[in-house]
Formats: structure tokens, C-alpha cells, sequence
């Protein structure tokens, strides 16, 4: 407030207003981006934006490709990770926001990507960010409505629409899953027209809005799930249509076969075996609490399988095993205590661990968490993770510690 006043003393109340704006999203893009003190956000596209460790992701998969359009660029995350080993002449900003992309915009020996955005003050932020993080970029960026512009001449497209809704003066609001600005459905029939396309959508999104042919990959930041990727089928793996990448160290888990770091390929192909069915059983000594991007992809037994480990119920994302697993796509709890769940009994057992602390996870059973905290009625100087779940559709509960290491 101090500061304020000191600099609306001496600068115009709009300039400091914009200035603080940007010492605060700053400080906020410092989780996504290393260079954030340089770069220039926007509210919104800072929280839609790609971090630079997911944004480079992504890119991997456009290498080789000649010529690629970044829709929607926002402030230019993507953007970034796309142009970034495309570097050879400045990067430059066209803006008229009725441009028909020039040929001069396109052409193979002019620029590599084309970043495209319909609002003026974001394509220019775009610009901005480019320059400082991709210096020398063979990049461009538009100012235009993608719906209105000829994308023919492009090779690949990676498309991040918008999931937000209204402006400032009425209110920002989410989009449900699946629904976005350009539609889903128009971002799918980009495919129809460039073959190479990429779709960042909502982790939230349903598969079965996706056709089929192409591959669903979603993606997580150690335990956290960021995004979902739609691969056209001219840039999905073959026999791939779901895929759940661990970042850092692009471990990646699919339907076919299981890869660990960059460049593993699949264990098998698809149609090579049946897969046998997942064994159910009550949970053993070690409890498995599968990433969400296994869960959101689909692939829980698949995991099972590769892992040698069973299931604690058909309908419930939860695997065990009686040896440590150590594995990038789940996380895995000691078991102290495995039971029928009672609440009394439980909170007379944590009372006689010592338990004071505890982060309950409940998934497959009703109930307000945090009333169910506050009725264990926990003391003592340890911690725990108390599972709520089902076991053969019965309700169960677990008393669990994280293992070292």
C-alpha cells in the first residue's frame, strides 16, 4: 500500500495500477516459467498458460515438422517451447487484426512457427515473451480470429482454446470440460484439413469426446495432473489411444506397455496378447495410490499388469501389494492398519498410533471429509494417511505411512 501511494505520487494511477499487476503475476509465473521476471502475463493467460516443463513436452513431438501454427498462443508458453530450437532471425509482430496470413509469413525460409491470438494486448505479450525466452526465433506472431484465417499452408497445428469465459468487467468463468472457445468440434476438424494436430484440453475432459483414431495423453507434474493432449492421428502413436505422462522424465504408461524416461518404447504392440484379468484381493502390506494421470487415462489395470500387483476392488483406483513397488506412476503408503471401516474403531487406533496428524483420502465412499476429521478427534506427534475406500463393495479404511524414500 506504502508503495502505492509513493508511486501514484509521481506516475499515472493506470501505469501503477498496470505495473503492480505485473509485479504480481511475475511472482505468480515464477512456478511455471525461469525467465518470468522478464516476461509479461496477462491474468488469464498466465492461468491457462503451459509451464515450460509441459510446453517442451509437448514440442518434442513437432520435431521435424517445418512449418507449425500455435493457435490461441495466449502469452506464449507453447509458443515458446515450439520456436525455441527454431532460432535464426528475430522474431516478428503483425497487427492488424483483419490480417489474412501474408505468403511472405509462411514461407520455409521466412519463419518455422506462427503464433496467432485474437486479443492485440496478448499477441503483443506474446511477442515480447518470444524474444526474451527464444531470442533469435525463426517465430511470428498474428493478431486475427482463428476461425477466420486460411490455415492451409501449415504442416502441424497445436491448438490451446480458450476454457475461459467473459472479461473483466462481467466476471471470468470455467468452461465444462470439453467445452472450449474455438469448440472441440472445430479443433478436431482441423485435422481434416493440416492431418498433424495437437488439442491442449482440460485434464477433466471425457474420452469419448475424442474420435477415434486418436491418442488422449494426459499429462502430470509429479502428482499434480496439468493437462490433457489431443493427438491427431497424424501425430498419435500407432495402436495408442490413451497415454498417461509422468514430467519430470517423461515416464509414460499406455494401454500397449510401459516406458520409463525418454526414448523407451512400448513393451509390446497392440493384438500381441489378451490380457488377462487384473486379480482382485484385500489389500496386503502395501497400498498404491495411482497418479491421476493413470486414473484419468484409463489405465489402472494396465498398471497392475506391468507392476506384478493386484487390485483392491474392480471399481476403485487402489492396487497393493505385500513388497515395496517403486514406480514414477503411483505412489506407495506402508500399511499399518487394514479393515472393515468403523470410525470408532479407527479413531481408537490412530489415538493408540499416536496419530495427531492425518490427510484422509476417501474414494468410492460418502462423507464430508473434513467432519469425519474432526470426529476422529487425532492427537499425539505422528502423521498418517487414513484411506476410505471399498473392498469387494465393502466399506474399508486403511492407516497408512509414506515409504522412505
Amino acid at each position: 500500500m506504502v508503495l502505492s501511494e509513493s508511486l501514484r505520487a509521481q506516475y499515472p494511477a493506470d501505469l501503477v495500477a498496470a505495473a503492480l499487476t505485473q509485479q504480481a503475476l511475475r511472482a505468480a509465473a515464477r512456478a511455471k516459467f525461469s525467465q518470468a521476471a522478464q516476461m509479461l502475463f496477462t491474468r488469464a493467460g498466465l492461468e491457462q498458460a503451459s509451464s515450460e516443463l509441459t510446453a517442451r513436452h509437448s514440442a518434442a513431438r513437432f520435431a521435424g515438422v517445418r512449418l507449425v501454427a500455435d493457435l490461441c498462443c495466449g502469452i506464449g508458453g507453447n509458443l515458446v517451447a515450439l520456436a525455441a530450437d527454431r532460432a535464426a532471425s528475430a522474431s516478428s509482430m503483425i497487427t492488424d487484426s483483419s490480417v489474412r496470413i501474408p505468403r511472405k509469413v509462411i514461407r520455409d525460409h521466412e519463419r518455422r512457427v506462427v503464433g496467432i491470438d485474437a486479443d492485440p494486448l496478448t499477441a503483443e505479450f506474446a511477442r515480447h515473451n518470444v524474444a526474451v525466452c527464444a531470442p533469435g526465433a525463426r517465430a511470428a506472431v498474428v493478431c486475427a480470429d482463428v476461425t477466420e484465417l486460411p490455415l492451409g499452408g501449415f504442416d502441424a497445428i497445436y491448438i490451446d482454446p480458450a476454457r475461459r469465459v467473459g472479461g473483466p468487467s462481467e466476471g471470468r468463468r470455467r468452461l465444462r470440460a470439453g467445452q472450449s472457445r474455438p469448440p472441440l468440434a472445430w479443433c478436431l476438424r482441423l485435422a481434416g484439413t493440416i492431418g498433424r494436430v495437437c488439442i491442449k484440453a482440460a485434464p477433466g475432459i471425457r474420452r469419448d469426446l475424442v474420435p477415434g483414431g486418436w491418442e488422449t495423453e494426459f499429462v502430470a507434474v509429479g502428482r499434480d495432473l496439468k493437462e490433457a493432449l489431443l493427438w491427431s492421428p497424424g501425430l498419435a502413436t500407432a495402436g495408442v489411444t490413451s497415454r498417461a505422462t509422468i514430467l519430470p522424465g517423461d515416464h509414460s504408461l499406455t494401454g500397449v506397455g510401459l516406458a520409463i524416461g525418454r526414448g523407451a518404447g512400448p513393451a509390446a504392440g497392440p493384438g500381441e496378447r489378451q490380457r488377462p484379468p487384473v486379480r482382485l484381493a484385500a489389500p496386503g502390506t502395501y497400498l498404491l495410490d495411482p497418479s491421476p494421470a493413470v486414473t484419468r487415462a484409463g489405465l489402472v489395470t494396465d498398471l497392475a499388469e506391468m507392476l506384478g500387483v493386484w487390485q483392491i476392488d474392480p471399481m476403485i483406483a487402489f492396487l497393493s501389494s505385500n513388497k515395496a513397488v517403486e514406480t514414477p506412476f503411483a505412489r506407495t503408503l506402508r500399511v499399518l492398519e487394514s479393515a472393515p471401516w468403523h470410525e470408532k474403531a479407527f479413531a481408537s487406533k490412530l489415538r493408540a498410533l499416536g496419530i495427531g496428524a492425518a490427510d484422509i483420502r476417501r474414494r468410492g465412499l460418502a462423507g464430508d471429509v473434513s467432519v469425519i476429521h474432526r470426529r476422529l478427534g487425532l492427537a499425539g506427534p505422528g502423521a498418517a494417511t487414513v484411506v476410505l475406500t471399498r473392498v469387494n463393495d465393502r466399506p474399508w479404511g486403511l492407516i497408512c505411512a509414506p515409504v522412505s524414500g
